[in-house]
């Protein structure tokens, strides 16, 4: 009989707990642990593959992903904590590496980080050390080490994402930035986080790092420095799943800031349950604004949720329900049309629908545990603590109630033909119930063992039972026939292929068991690592084809049964799998409605568009005669322009032989000249070259004998130096025993000399002693008090120093509220060419009017054409007159408004101006005041160390008093003169008259830049009282231009009279018609002489107000003064 051997095919679930737990490998495929496996999960193709944990794995801590994407680190707890690096580009992903603490003992490493070249890694130990390592892993060596914290947890680790040797350490009270140097870890810089709890940070740069706090707060930090801080979003009321179930009960907390990634423009990050923020960098502040997103939670399932399978197992997730309440149990129907799920309250039956779970009827079973329904599906099983109620699916009736347990009942199982039922429980028994009758009809209690799992075999003679004494029972007519031991591990569930053929076992460290039946002799299975924590529940599909895990990680696994051929397991017949499925009649009406409703629609818009189809037919059609039409005009002209482009082609070709002639008649007789020039110039130069090989030849003979002569006279030479220098050798032997012998009488005299001396000497010197003792106790005295004077310089130093870096960013804030004012600015001026553009247009429309009244004048010949166009140019005059009115009324109000802004904004840059002055003059000041010190104190430490150096000097003539005092002399010349005081105090005096010199100084230039603005103020406000008399004048000329109009149209209105009562009194009053008619054009002309007058005097008035306008308008260029950084 062939092996049995289940393969991984497919995991629901993800492992919580573990640090970076979901990674992108590409574009396609994520990386996320489940179980005690790392699945590879592509998402179009929607297959996985696995990367198992080591065996016997604890506990699996953090991932990390190297940045090429290549290297996968999992952090593992065995006997001691491991690094595991698996090779993602290898199709089985294998082991690489695997990286402990060596000799230093780790618990487990919290988190993982690869360097931006991916030839490191980083890990942080957890508690009590928090040591951080750093390992060249390829090679498996420990570069170095450094403990990052004392007691607070660490929660993210990285590399600076351009250096290697830049690492960042994040958690409780701890944000740190290393530098690796000489094998050693140093901490590069230091900030007090004592109050804050980091659970997160990014790299924005190489010197910007942003970190989020437990307490909503985004902190960014620069070069070791705290940049700004903010908080992402107010406290919130997050619901907790326990209190969900127990008491539907809030807390109101704060919104941690658990993840944060950066991104090209920005970044986001996690802002509380369910929401992402992400920020946007702005262009010219280093400042990033908030935008935020929902994003839909995905909510857990309870870990009984997937006890039963349906006959087809596909890795889709075809429906889902939420309940307020969690579900203990749950058994699905053969025919896949309904489920049973228990409550803490009630059992309820209910139908899956197309969209739905609708549930149609409830038991009173409180906290169901355990249910099944049987084989035919026409009863269903329900444990309520240790009695077994049997209800009947087609009346829903409690048909038995099986009692005789004494604890609580942990699993049954129906037989094949279910007729029979077995149970086992937490009191050691093992019971066989005829589920017509209800009798008991077999039994096996052992009291030493609490039963958690039982299985039946296919022809209900055997039972499977595994339990907390670690072994597996088989069971059969009350005896127990075999007990397979499983060593240290116990056994929480079984399970058996619907054939008969093997045995699956679940373990309580998450491990699956694959044993063959018959059970053989010796401990022989297959065990596979598959979850992270106990298995609660296994069960095998109707076809043999799948098996089917569920753990206490709230992980799903589904296993391929096979054999070792690699064959699954085949059955005596096939299975038909139905299609239908269940859906209630008011949602069929509602979507036949929808149905006819869309149907409808579709008809419409098919005719809408074939109508638009059409007119855009004709459109096209017309557009395309047109096209044809100026293709045929413009191919006409193209051929007649080509025929003379011909012409005037073969012209310029004639043109161009008759030149090529010319030239190469030219070239040649050019080309004759040049060849015989040079053959003359080619025999002269041979010539001289000739002439020079001669000279050459005599000059090397004549350098020959020069150089023999040299040489010669060069050996007699040496010969005679030598002679002399012999001679002069002896007679200074000579002097030099001489010398010698002196020298040694000397040394007598001398050592006489000596000794005298020596005994005036000790008198001398212990009288200087006590006076050199003296002077030692003064001078220590003195540079007690010179440390003391250093010391409180540096403190002032310090200070001084705070206070210019308080002054710096006052500065800057100040400048960025320049710039503000400058775009305001610029803003006022771009109204102000807006006006003069709408100014110019007003031209042109005043351009316009005198063309129309140039041709009124020409018009004019006939009576009625004059009387019908002065009636409509009167119309449409006092059409454009009344919006223009309106117009200038606006431009008056925005005109006085943008005044008074002037104002205020000229006021606020003298102010700015002002400040800056005086603070500009305040840092000058202080530099140098500050330099003046660094220097004193420079020229303190110099004498201090000469000071040290010429008594270190003076120490080692101790014993000769003579030569130290004499030393001591000169060291008081140097270091002590009456005149240092007076020069203190003569420099001190001269800083004080250049400081005052240099401050009245900017006083008066200050005093002269205000005058110029109260002038300037003055001159503009003239300007703008003129402007505002010239428009009140322009108003009255178009109010008066209104009423001339009024009266040429009175004058009209007469005349059209008279022409009808002419018209009617033809033969009567012909000539008095004519002579009226007379009157009324002399009138008409006129009145047109007099308009066209006023109209040429208000041109040149508004010529006249526009230069004023052009010249004396002040621009806010120059009106600003410059500013002075």
């Amino acid at each position: 009989m062939a092996t049995v051997v289940a393969q991984s095919h497919y995991i629901f679930g993800l492992r919580t707990g573990v640090r970076n737990n979901l990674l992108y490998f590409d574009e396609q495929t994520v990386i996320f642990p489940c179980g005690n496996n790392c699945v590879r999960y592509n998402i179009s193709q929607k297959c996985q593959k696995f990367i198992p944990g080591t065996e016997r794995s604890q506990d699996m801590q953090a991932l990390a992903i190297s940045t090429n994407r290549r290297y996968l680190a999992v952090s593992e707890c065995v006997e001691k904590a491991t690094i595991t690096v698996f090779d993602l580009q290898h199709e089985q992903s294998r082991k690489r590496k695997v990286l402990t603490g060596g000799e230093i003992a780790v618990d487990k490493f919290v988190c993982m980080a690869f360097s931006p070249d991916s030839k490191y890694l980083i890990g942080q130990a957890g508690g009590p050390d928090w040591t951080l390592f750093l390992w060249m892993w390829e090679k498996k060596k420990v570069m170095a080490t450094v403990k990052t914290s004392t007691d607070g947890p660490i929660n993210q680790i990285s590399f600076n994402p351009e250096d290697n040797t830049q690492i960042c350490v994040s958690g409780n009270g701890v944000f740190k930035i290393f530098r690796y140097a000489g094998e050693i870890l140093k901490q590069s810089s230091t900030f007090k986080t004592d109050t804050h709890h980091f659970l997160c940070h990014t790299w924005m740069s190489t010197e910007q790092v942003i970190a989020g706090t437990d307490a909503g707060q985004l902190m960014m930090f620069e070069s070791g420095r705290l940049r700004w801080e903010m908080n992402v979003t107010p406290a919130q009321k997050v619901y907790s799943q326990s209190e969900k179930q127990d008491s539907n009960g809030t807390f109101s907390t704060l919104p941690r800031v658990t993840d944060i990634v950066a991104y090209s423009n920005g970044f986001a990050c996690s802002a509380g349950p369910g929401t992402v923020c992400l920020f946007e960098k702005r262009e010219e502040e280093d400042q990033y604004k908030k935008t935020i997103q929902k994003l839909t939670l995905m909510t857990g399932y309870p870990d009984t949720a997937t006890m039963s399978a349906s006959s087809t197992m596909l890795p889709v997730l075809e429906m889902y329900k939420e309940f307020q309440e969690e579900a203990y149990s749950i058994a699905l129907h053969p025919t896949g049309l309904y489920i049973l799920v228990g409550f803490s309250d009630k059992l309820r039956l209910m139908t899956l629908l197309i969209d739905d779970i609708r549930t149609f009827k409830e038991f009173t079973v409180r906290s169901c545990r355990e249910c099944a329904f049987s084989n035919g599906g026409h009863l269903f099983a329900a444990v309520n603590g240790n009695v077994i109620n049997i209800y009947s699916t087609t009346t829903f009736e409690d048909v038995l109630n099986l009692k005789g347990h004494n604890e609580k009942v942990r699993a049954i199982a129906f037989s094949a033909e279910d007729s029979r039922l077995v149970s086992c429980g937490m009191d050691g028994a093992v019971y066989e119930w005829n589920t017509l009758t209800g009798a008991r009809e077999s039994e096996s209690v052992l009291k030493t063992c609490s039963y958690t799992g039982v299985t039946i075999s296919p022809d209900a003679k055997t039972f499977f039972a595994v339990g907390t004494d670690c072994s597996l029972k088989e069971i059969q007519d009350c005896q127990i026939l075999k007990e397979v031991r499983t060593g240290d591990v116990v056994c929480t569930t079984v399970a058996m292929s619907r054939s008969g053929r093997a045995l699956f076992i679940g373990t309580s460290t998450g491990t699956v068991r694959a044993i063959k039946y018959p059970l053989p002799l010796q401990n022989d299975w297959i065990e596979y690592q598959a979850h992270a924590g106990p298995v609660t529940k296994m069960v095998t599909t109707f076809d043999d084809q799948f098996l089917i895990t569920v753990s206490e990680d709230s992980c799903l696994f589904i296993w391929k049964i096979i054999d070792k051929e690699g064959q699954g397991l085949k059955r005596e017949k096939e299975l038909i799998y139905a299609e239908e499925i269940l859906i209630t009649k008011s949602d069929l009406e509602e979507k036949n409605k929808i149905m006819l409703d869309l149907n409808a629609r579709v008809t419409e818009l098919q005719e809408e568009n074939k109508y638009q189809l059409s007119l855009r037919d004709i459109e096209y059609k017309e557009k395309i005669n047109e096209l044809t039409e100026k293709c045929i005009q413009q191919i006409n002209s193209l051929n007649a322009e080509k025929e003379v482009l011909k012409a005037e082609k073969k012209k310029k070709q004639a043109a161009h032989v008759k030149a090529l002639s010319e030239v190469l008649e030219k070239h040649d007789k050019e080309q004759q000249d040049m060849e015989s020039s040079n053959n003359q110039k080619l025999m002269l130069e041979y010539e001289k070259y000739q002439e020079l090989q001669l000279k050459l030849h005599k000059v090397q003979q004549e350098y020959e004998q020069q150089l023999h002569s040299v040489e010669e006279s060069k050996t007699r030479a040496l010969e005679e130096m030598m002679q002399s220098y012999e001679a002069k050798l002896e007679e200074k032997m000579m002097l030099v025993t001489q010398y010698q012998d002196e020298s040694q009488q000397k040394v007598r005299e001398f050592d006489e000399y000596i000794k005298q001396e020596e005994e005036d000497a000790d008198m001398e010197i212990h009288e200087i002693r006590i006076k050199y003792e003296q002077n030692l106790k003064e001078e220590k005295k003195a540079n007690t008090r010179l440390k003391v004077e250093l010391d409180t310089t540096t403190k002032q130093f310090h200070v001084l120093q705070r206070e210019i870096e308080n002054r710096n960013l006052e500065i800057e804030k100040l400048k960025q509220e320049v710039q503000k004012l400058q775009s305001v600015i610029k803003a006022l001026e771009n109204d102000i060419t807006g006006l003069k553009t709408a100014i110019q247009k007003r031209d042109g429309i005043i351009q316009d009017k005198e063309k129309s009244i140039y041709e009124l004048k020409k018009k004019n010949d006939t009576l009625n054409k004059t009387i019908e166009v002065m009636e409509f140019r009167a119309e449409y005059m006092e059409e454009q007159i009344e919006p223009k009115e309106n117009e200038i009324q606006e431009l008056k109000e925005q005109m006085l408004e943008m005044e008074v802004e002037l104002k205020e904004f000229h006021k606020t840059n003298t102010q700015l101006e002002l400040k800056i002055a005086e603070l500009t003059l305040k840092l000058k000041t202080k530099d140098k005041e500050m330099h003046k010190e660094m220097r004193k104190v420079q020229d303190i430490g110099v004498l201090v160390q000469r000071f040290k150096a010429d008594l270190h000097t003076c120490v080692e003539f101790i014993q000769d008093p003579k030569r130290l005092k004499e030393h001591i002399r000169e060291l008081y010349k140097c270091y002590v003169q009456p005149s240092d005081v007076v020069e203190k105090v003569a420099v001190d005096t001269d800083t004080q008259k250049e400081n005052h010199r240099q401050r009245e100084h900017y006083e008066m230039i200050i005093t002269t830049l205000k005058n110029q603005l109260t002038r300037d103020t003055n001159v503009f406000q003239v300007n703008n009282t003129k402007l505002m008399k010239d428009n009140v004048i322009l108003m009255k000329e178009i109010n008066d231009l209104r009423q001339e109009l009024r009266a040429v149209r009175m004058q009209l209105h007469n005349y059209d009279s008279q022409s009808s009562f002419n018209k009617n009194n033809k033969s009567s009053a012909n000539t008095r018609g004519a002579a009226s008619a007379g009157r009324n054009g002399l009138m008409t002309q006129q009145s047109l002489e007099e308009a066209e007058k006023i109209i040429q005097f208000q041109r040149l008035e508004i010529q006249r107000l526009k230069q004023e306008t052009n010249g004396q308008m002040p621009s806010s260029r120059t009106k600003l003064p410059p500013l002075t950084n």
